[in-house]
């Protein structure tokens, strides 16, 4: 029994070790980044293994530079709005479509749903073209409606409200039919509150997809004004050489949102990653 109780010990122990090792390696680009937006360029470009923290002193008015000179505070904006637009259309056009394709019966149902599967498995970029176009021909450009576009409708979050409302029991459906609900009914205050784990993880998803998106806002927003963080950092890549520290700089305070966003809704994001059986 104590050899027993022993070997248990030895393997929490173990586990603790192996996880404390995890946390300490993702941890490390992170902490890498914040040393980096403190040093000079020249301590940042040095290959000198032992140059981890700054030995000139701790630069902190890089972030002062990028701050006035890259107008974060817009770019905050546009970025979360981008991001509130693109949660708000996803969540409601996925979850009627869910519903539709999980629990109604219509003509085509099933060769609608093949379409929205092989949305899935085409990649993003083949549509870059086709959706810049609309985007021009509509006068988006340069807008908030421009960035939110392609976010507008979601094969990955139909697919997942399809599933979570096919897990959900056919009695509710029944009875709410025989105390008087019509389908809209039963959808709005039956169905749609039991899939709110569902509607969580998406907007979980849509939030992340749409703050690490990259290509479209650098090709839809070409003025500094309207452009997100994503963006901006990238512009701030030189030709023939870059200012590091900055760029760091310019890094750990675009993460900042994100980083405030999870600490506020860190339940959520749990149960939602949970419920779906995702990861990031």
């Amino acid at each position: 029994m104590e050899a027993l109780t022993w070997n248990s010990k030895i393997k929490k122990i173990l586990i603790y070790v192996i996880l404390a090792i995890m946390v300490v390696v993702m941890m490390i680009p992170f902490v890498w980044m914040v040393l980096t937006a403190v040093k000079t360029n020249q301590e940042a470009i040095s290959v000198d293994p032992f140059y981890v923290f700054p030995h000139n002193g701790w630069h902190w008015e890089n972030f002062t530079k990028v701050w006035e000179n890259y107008n974060f505070l817009r770019l905050y904006g546009n970025t979360l709005l981008m991001i509130l637009l693109r949660i708000i259309c996803a969540v409601l056009t996925a979850t009627m479509a869910g519903y539709a394709f999980g629990r109604l019966e219509f003509p085509g149902k099933k060769i609608l749903f093949a379409l929205v599967l092989i949305q899935m498995m085409i990649p993003a970029q083949i549509f870059i073209i086709p959706q810049y176009i609309m985007v021009s021909k509509l006068g988006w450009m340069n807008s908030a409606l421009g960035l939110l576009f392609p976010g507008m409708v979601t094969a990955f979050g139909t697919y997942l409200l399809k599933t979570s409302y096919q897990s959900l029991p056919k009695e509710l459906e029944e009875a709410a039919k025989i105390d008087g609900c019509n389908v809209f009914q039963t959808f709005l205050y039956v169905m749609m509150p039991l899939t709110r784990s569902g509607m969580i993880s998406l907007g979980i998803f849509t939030a992340l997809f749409a703050f690490k998106d990259l290509m479209w806002p650098m090709i839809v927003c070409t003025n500094s004004e309207t452009t997100t963080l994503s963006a901006g950092l990238a512009k701030m890549q030189g030709q023939y050489g870059s200012d590091y520290p900055s760029m760091m700089a310019a890094a750990v305070l675009a993460v900042v949102p994100m980083v405030v966003i999870y600490i506020i809704f860190q339940k959520q994001f749990v149960e939602g990653i949970a419920t779906s059986g995702g990861k990031l």
